[in-house]
């Protein structure tokens, strides 16, 4: 049995009536991850619309690499067109040393033709009036008149002159025969060869030096193609010392 006296002497229960304080509300983790979207997202907009503007007007301030600008064009000298020569109404070419060659020999009884645009004087010679070789004619000499050629060439050249020694031009040159079985034949005018001196004549004769014993020749013709010497035969050599062969004629009286 319980002892009332130790009922008597417990000391009485003290019940606390201080009011507990309100519980601390615990912060949610979410809310700053959203505001952290929400600024990406606002970024990313305007940096969007950044792009959007420099797109349609790359030259805008906002562009921090703007397109360079080209500079205007303009003329600043306008050619004018360069009028064409015109040759004079009449014109006389100055007479070269090309040899005129003719394929087949001219008959006798034909007069030449004149060249278009080609100045051709007339000899003025006296009725019976000839020629004949000149004293030392032929001589032969080294082409010194086509250097380009050198010794791919063979030819006969020379001068013609009247009683007093004065050159005479206007007078045909025919040289014919064969060499080394091949048919030649070429006509020319005295004074187209001015290398020669006045009234100095050339005509080719082969591409190389080739020996032959009387068989070409080579006539004085007038105008009317009608011989004023007679047919002067002379040799060649195969040999580029001589492959220049050089026949003057003289004036000469008819007996």
């Amino acid at each position: 049995m319980s002892d009332p006296l130790d009922d008597f002497f417990d000391e009485p229960e003290i019940i606390d009536e201080t009011p507990a304080p309100p519980p601390r509300k615990k912060r949610r983790p979410g809310g700053f991850l959203n505001l952290l979207s929400g600024i990406f997202v606002a970024g990313t907009l305007v940096v969007a619309l950044l792009f959007a503007i420099i797109f349609i007007n790359p030259q805008t301030s906002l562009n921090p690499l703007p397109p360079t600008t080209l500079p205007a064009l303009f003329l600043t000298w306008t050619p004018s067109p360069t009028p064409k020569p015109v040759l004079p109404s009449t014109w006389t070419p100055t007479p070269s040393p090309t040899v005129t060659q003719i394929p087949t020999e001219i008959p006798t009884d034909t007069p030449i033709p004149t060249l278009e645009n080609t100045a051709i004087p007339t000899a003025d010679l006296e009725s019976g009036t000839t020629f004949g070789k000149q004293d030392g004619s032929p001589s032969y000499e080294i082409n010194t008149f086509h250097p380009d050629a050198g010794c791919s060439w063979l030819g006969v050249a020379g001068q013609i002159f009247d009683n007093d020694g004065n050159p005479v031009s206007g007078i045909l040159v025919e040289a014919g025969g064969t060499l080394g079985g091949v048919e030649i034949s070429g006509i020319t005018l005295a004074g187209m060869a001015p290398n020669y001196g006045e009234g100095g004549y050339e005509l080719s004769l082969a591409d190389s030096p080739a020996a032959s014993s009387g068989e070409i020749w080579i006539q004085l013709l007038d105008q009317a193609n009608l011989p004023l010497s007679d047919k002067t035969y002379f040799q060649t050599f195969d040999s580029c010392d001589s492959n220049l062969i050089k026949i003057n004629f003289v004036q000469t009286t008819a007996d």
